[in-house]
């Protein structure tokens, strides 16, 4: 299984990630060119891009121009600019998802580095509005997120095995097995696990 580090990149930020699908013909080739795209579309340079996610320059060029793989931190403020979810963008560079999603067909990003695992289970399709992700933390992994893609985006958050630390705009939460934290995402968020056992969870975002 590939690995992808999550971390914010800096301006001398020379660090490279990788997930399923690195492959020359798999998602992961096809990414820079639709990032591009995407700036492009907005007419948008890199400069305004850089103000809008707070990343350097260098580094958005490299990604478009695929010298670097992004790490998940980087996808996270490229997809906050693009008003898409991390799943909606990486469907635009896949074949179309089919009705049943086989297990092996769903999308796994492993960050061995903070402890992190996130599964796309139901990835978005044409027509639909939810889609379903589950993620894994070791004990002591910590990951925030700055905004939501969508300001105002509807999130469910089921706690299937162990803790979750969920901190939502502010207020911190702490969900167990079987607990389930409702909201709309309007700002900062944090996922942590503080106890000693991994914790499995399911995040159903629900477009607007």
């Amino acid at each position: 299984m590939s690995q992808i580090r999550d971390r914010v990149p800096d301006v001398n930020d020379a660090e490279v990630a990788a997930a399923d699908g690195s492959g020359p013909d798999g998602w992961e080739a096809r990414l820079p060119g639709r990032l591009a795209e995407l700036r492009v579309e907005r007419d948008w340079s890199l400069d305004e891009l850089a103000r809008r996610t707070g990343v350097s320059r260098s580094t958005l060029s490299r990604l478009e121009r695929a010298e670097i793989s992004p790490t998940a931190a980087l996808l996270g403020k490229l997809c906050s600019a693009y008003e898409k979810t991390m799943s909606q963008l990486l469907a635009e560079v896949e074949s179309e998802s089919p009705q049943l999603v086989r297990s092996g067909q769903q999308l796994v990003w492993r960050d061995e580095a903070s402890g992190f695992t996130r599964r796309s289970v139901s990835p978005p399709q044409r027509g639909l509005r939810g889609e379903v992700m589950e993620g894994v933390l070791q004990p002591g992994a910590d990951i925030p997120y700055d905004r939501p893609p969508v300001p105002g985006q509807e999130q469910h958050v089921w706690v299937l095995e162990g803790i979750l630390q969920l901190t939502i705009d502010g207020d911190v939460h702490q969900l167990r097995n079987g607990d389930v934290l409702r909201f709309r995402l309007w700002g900062r968020s944090r996922f942590r696990n503080p106890s000693t056992k991994p914790v499995r969870y399911v995040v159903v975002i629900v477009q607007q």
